[in-house]
């Protein structure tokens, strides 16, 4: 299949831009029960509705790209992408996952609720919920520039939700369980390192990198592969943690990329070549001979747009439910 782009402006995207342009020729591969084109018959409108609901919302907040991603993200990695993140009780009455503390700081499910409420006016009973939020999630990267891609669709939503389900890496895992990690998602090393651009967009909370700067090992406050005058500029916003009241130090938070925090491009990997990846799990990509090479390649062409694009399709069909393996719910919080 061959493909052409169409890059979406970064702030504001007009319904006549609704051409949805498949930016890989591996959309439909493998199959998992997903295919591009899913609703064309029974929700025809259902990809205007996601356009117009998430243009709306990021004109009143310019970083809630991020959030989006994130969100399909925390949603995929965890049982599967079947928009279990979502619920907020379950049979079982156990803690959902958005209880669980790895959840701290994931937002944007009001915009998922917008959507499918617009979606079962027109549809009733028709789109998932765990479909939502690949079709919401593909609109925040093509408005953080890149261009839009074409979402295989088909999934359903799990009735289960458990905060002890959720596991997932933290700024300090070791790279190799980083590469296991992915790997057992069926991600290979270079999607992973692909997916990883996601942190050129969207703020990061001080606490999760500010030990580089104070207390990084005995003898060595500082990480030795933290760019000196970078880390300078992170103490200005994120001063030492006892140094403010514990309610303040909560909220300090700084951009993920300061050059183009807002845009999604390759400004990542550049940085994390001069020493200014912010967490211990980015820098060490570039550190690392097992996933320079990738970063390296990213940072120098144009393939990152590409890349991610692919990443993100593919991770978009991690464990998931389809046909009657799960349900279409009503309400993206409660199950049927």
């Amino acid at each position: 299949m061959g493909s052409r782009l169409i890059a979406a402006p970064v702030f504001a995207v007009t319904l006549c831009s609704m051409i949805v342009v498949a930016y890989s020729a591996d959309v439909n591969n493998p199959g998992n029960g997903l295919h591009v084109g899913f609703y064309n018959r029974k929700c025809p409108n259902l990809e205007k509705i996601v356009i117009d609901v998430v243009a709306k919302a990021v004109e009143k907040d310019r970083k809630l790209p991020a959030a989006l991603i994130r969100l399909f993200f925390h949603d995929c990695f965890v049982k599967g992408c079947d928009a279990s993140l979502l619920l907020d009780v379950t049979p079982s009455g156990e803690p959902v996952e958005m209880l669980s503390p790895a959840s701290f700081g994931v937002r944007g499910l009001e915009v998922i609720d917008q959507i499918k409420a617009r979606v079962e006016k027109e549809c009733p009973g028709t789109v998932s919920c765990a479909d939502i939020l690949a079709f919401a999630s593909r609109e925040a990267v093509a408005l953080s520039g890149l261009p839009r891609y074409e979402v295989p669709a088909g999934r359903r939503d799990s009735r289960t939700s458990r905060a002890s389900d959720v596991i997932l890496p933290s700024p300090t895992t070791p790279l190799k369980e980083l590469i296991d990690f992915f790997s057992r998602k069926g991600l290979s090393l270079e999607e992973m390192v692909a997916l990883s651009g996601a942190h050129s967009i969207g703020t990061v909370h001080c606490s999760f990198f500010d030990y580089r700067m104070y207390n990084f090992a005995p003898g060595k406050p500082k990480d030795p592969s933290l760019n000196e005058v970078f880390a300078a500029q992170l103490a200005q916003q994120c001063p030492a943690p006892n140094a403010l009241p514990a309610e303040e130090a909560k909220k300090r938070a700084v951009d993920s990329d300061p050059t183009t925090p807002l845009v999604l491009d390759n400004h990542y990997y550049k940085s994390l070549m001069q020493g200014r990846g912010l967490m211990e799990s980015d820098q060490v990509l570039v550190i690392d001979p097992r996933t320079r090479g990738v970063v390296e390649k990213l940072a120098r062409s144009d393939s990152f747009a590409r890349a991610f694009a692919n990443a993100m399709i593919k991770m978009g069909r991690i464990n998931v439910l389809t046909e009657d393996q799960g349900e279409i719910r009503k309400n993206c919080r409660k199950f049927i």
